[in-house]
């Protein structure tokens, strides 16, 4: 069994939408992008880089797919291209369509079906980055079995969120958590079930 990772960026009100710049995804006439840049310190560099030291495999919806195929094929080996290269790529698009990434792999039909499949097989942890469609998919279907969340000290008011209306309720256990010197909090959780209801009365 494969363990199927939600990696991602949020701002303290929970939207996820284009942490990296203001032309990753302007979808919905979202002018905020590029809220996560200028908290990046050293701590947060090493967080990430112990994550894509172990073997993994990327899971990407179409639109993040295209912003990671524009940039890493041709960024710096010093950027941490190689690793981003090297992985596998598991596309979840609604058309056929070629991919030009190398090692890259067209999730076949519903996307839900072909990961739940992917996850049954032998293999590295899949890690979702960005993609917040897809996301909501992975939720609805609860296919999710870790979240890596980085919440930034942001507010924004609107845009993609990772929890949307809808999202189905549960808990969640925190396993691991490190704040780094911009006053990113960086948690990782793992579904624990339903919520458990109480009362103070």
């Amino acid at each position: 069994m494969r363990k199927l990772i939600v990696q991602t960026f949020l701002t303290l009100d929970g939207v996820m939408q284009a942490p990296g710049g203001p032309q990753e995804d302007d979808e919905g006439g979202f002018t905020q992008g590029g809220w996560s840049v200028n908290y990046w310190d050293d701590q947060m560099g090493e967080v990430i880089g112990e994550a894509t030291s172990r073997p993994f495999a990327m899971v990407l919806g179409r639109k993040t797919y295209d912003i990671m195929a524009a940039y890493w094929p041709t960024a710096p080996e010093d950027t941490g291209a190689k690793v981003f290269n090297d992985a596998t790529k598991y596309v979840a698009s609604r058309s056929p369509r070629k991919l030009e990434w190398s090692n890259s792999v067209l999730i076949e039909g519903d996307a839900a079906d072909g990961l739940a499949t992917l996850k049954k097989e032998d293999g590295p942890e899949l890690q979702v980055h960005g993609s917040a469609n897809l996301i909501q998919t992975l939720l609805r279907n609860n296919l999710v079995d870790e979240y890596r969340l980085w919440v930034f000290p942001v507010v924004i008011g609107s845009g993609k969120r990772l929890f949307a209306d809808g999202a189905i309720p549960s808990g969640l256990k925190l396993v691991d958590s490190k704040v780094s010197t911009t006053g990113v909090v960086m948690g990782t959780y793992e579904p624990a079930g339903e919520i458990p209801i109480g009362s103070f009365e």
